[in-house]
């Protein structure tokens, strides 16, 4: 989720993880990953789109990994979209890592407006169907050298 130019996608290939799919609202962040995987990025299942609102098969994916996207859901409706986008496609069983600005992470990125979430509160968002495996705090050190705080929750779909 959010993939985008993110080497997340390089290293699971690495891995030798062969179902893997990127998603991001940024076409020109994609081909910055294609680009940058060579060949490798024709193993990888490409989408571009808004995350809650594209298409995704039920059920479908073992994992789903946002860091740094869910924050910038301002809107109650769109969050509420992406929560439900989660459930219907991610298996039952299967794993959520959602990571979003912590309490004291900054009230804007990139000049958009963006949500703070302890635990209890980005959880809460999800909802009962999604169970707390645990959380985790980090200062995240920018390309600029400031620091972010980042609130991270691993849920298991029920």
């Amino acid at each position: 989720m959010g993939g985008g130019e993110a080497t997340l996608v390089d290293d699971l290939v690495a891995q030798g993880y062969s179902d893997v799919t990127v998603l991001d609202i940024s076409p020109a962040a994609i081909d910055v990953a294609k680009s940058r995987l060579g060949m490798s990025a024709a193993a990888v299942h490409w989408i571009t789109g808004d995350n809650t609102a594209v298409e995704l098969e039920p059920a479908r994916y073992d994992v789903w990994h946002d860091r740094a996207v869910f924050h910038f859901l301002t809107s109650a409706g769109d969050r509420a979209a992406y929560v439900r986008q989660i459930a219907r496609s991610v298996r039952p069983g299967g794993h959520v890592i959602v990571a979003a600005f912590g309490p004291d992470g900054p009230d804007k990125c990139s000049g958009l407006d963006v949500v703070r979430y302890d635990a209890e509160h980005l959880h809460g968002e999800f909802g009962p169907k999604f169970r707390l495996l645990d959380s985790v705090r980090e200062l995240h050190e920018t390309h600029w050298g400031t620091h972010q705080q980042f609130m991270y929750c691993l849920c298991r779909m029920e």
